[in-house]
């Protein structure tokens, strides 16, 4: 979404004519009832306060996301079906009258703040094998927990062009450079990757591919033209660093040499065509094998046990919520500075990042950023690093995180952001 075009129907625009009705004319029913949702600590449940808004605008209705308002609060009518789904929901939400939005509109008006409409419910797909457990990704749990609905897609829905029904897609600990996250490695012999590899290569000869990493590179390529056409694209853990892995091999014959653990070609990282990639750029690929690491872009390293990072903290970037509205939406939380937690892909370093690429937060002074946001075409991406924010060491065989434990997660708040921003957006998806 492009900053001018967003600005041109938001923002200001919208502020203007509803912030002092005109005497006789009667106001917008959102301002003469409504229901403010805070998303400060008197919130009680945060996570499911997005899914709240998200059923509103299912149902047809509009709402405004309040940015940097209370910790990035929402505006929703307050008719009898969404009073009934907050209070069901034990989401907290405060009955403001006219009054009291016209006084908030004026401070919106004055402060870093902004009355963003939310129009119409993005349709969410979630890429996943059909054998995927439901807790090993942290979007589907916390997309249940709030009661967002959404599909799964796959490699065979990708390549049919499945993904012109959707609006935002999700992407999380995929391996698309076809190396199965080099699992084998530490897992050799688990069933669950047997299932895998089997499952994988089964899919590559259904589509006529020769081997698995030619398979992986074509459906990035697909997810990379659905980005380009308006899709809103949102990552995280492996997924990131694979994806742009796989674009860049686009035309070389890099992916052929990715099979099950086959040595690479010593000019691999050369032969990288950076141009095609959403994020990184100038990465070094790992060439060994025998060492759990795709390249230089993931700074934790957290697989090779002698470049290990420790975890520390990541701070939320301060945007202009009038200049800059998207990264705005992205940041919303109560918390600013956010713990960190692991993944196969923790964070990404600066030197790796395109200059095109806006940080959203990053650990202070450290040589790697966390959060990542940017454009492609008609349409935008958004890389989180890391697996669970509220699993930091994650282990594999690690019991599902309950998320009734963590409602004011400030982690999981930024996914969910990721996932209503879509809603923003007049413009449909072109097909």
């Amino acid at each position: 979404m492009r900053r001018r075009q967003f600005l041109h129907w938001g923002g200001a625009a919208l502020l203007a004519p509803r912030l002092l009705p005109r005497p006789g004319i009667a106001p917008p029913a959102i301002l003469a009832d409504g229901l403010l949702v805070p998303m400060d600590d008197v919130q009680s449940d945060h996570l499911k306060a997005y899914g709240l808004a998200f059923r509103v605008l299912e149902r047809g209705v509009k709402a405004e996301w309040l940015l940097n308002y209370r910790g990035g609060s929402f505006l929703l009518p307050a008719d009898q079906a969404t009073s009934r789904d907050a209070a069901l929901s034990g989401v907290t939400a405060e009955p403001v009258s006219q009054g009291t939005v016209i006084d908030l509109k004026a401070r919106i008006q004055q402060e870093n703040m902004d009355a963003v409409p939310l129009e119409k419910a993005p349709r969410v797909a979630v890429y996943a094998p059909p054998n995927a457990s439901p807790w090993d990704d942290a979007v589907t749990m916390v997309l249940n927990y709030a009661g967002i609905r959404f599909d799964k897609i796959w490699d065979a829905e990708v390549m049919a062009g499945g993904l012109a029904k959707f609006d935002w897609l999700h992407l999380h600990h995929e391996d698309f450079t076809g190396q199965y996250s080099k699992f084998y490695l530490n897992y050799a012999g688990a069933p669950w990757l047997a299932d895998m590899v089997q499952r994988n290569q089964q899919m590559a000869r259904q589509l006529g591919f020769p081997n698995v990493p030619a398979e992986k590179r074509a459906v990035a390529e697909q997810i990379r033209a659905f980005v380009d056409r308006g899709g809103f694209l949102f990552a995280m853990c492996t997924a990131t660093e694979t994806l742009d892995l796989a674009l860049a091999s686009a035309g070389t014959d890099i992916a052929a040499s990715y099979a099950d653990g086959t040595p690479m070609d010593p000019q691999a990282s050369r032969k990288m065509e950076w141009s095609r990639s959403l994020a990184f750029q100038n990465a070094q690929l790992e060439l060994s094998p025998n060492i759990p690491a795709f390249s230089d872009i993931d700074g934790h390293q957290v697989n090779s046990l002698d470049r290990r990072q420790q975890l520390g903290a990541f701070t939320l970037f301060n945007f202009s919520a009038k200049i800059d509205p998207v990264p705005t939406m992205l940041v919303q939380c109560h918390r600013d500075v956010i713990p960190d937690f692991y993944g196969l892909t923790t964070s990404f370093t600066r030197h790796t990042l395109k200059p095109s690429a806006t940080i959203l937060a990053d650990e202070t002074g450290a040589p790697w950023t966390k959060y990542v946001h940017g454009e492609l075409g008609q349409g935008t991406w958004t890389f989180y690093g890391g697996h669970d924010p509220e699993d930091p060491q994650h282990q594999i065989g690690d019991p599902p995180t309950d998320l009734s434990l963590h409602p004011h997660s400030p982690g999981y708040r930024l996914i969910l952001n990721n996932v209503l921003f879509p809603a923003a957006k007049k413009r449909e998806l072109k097909t």
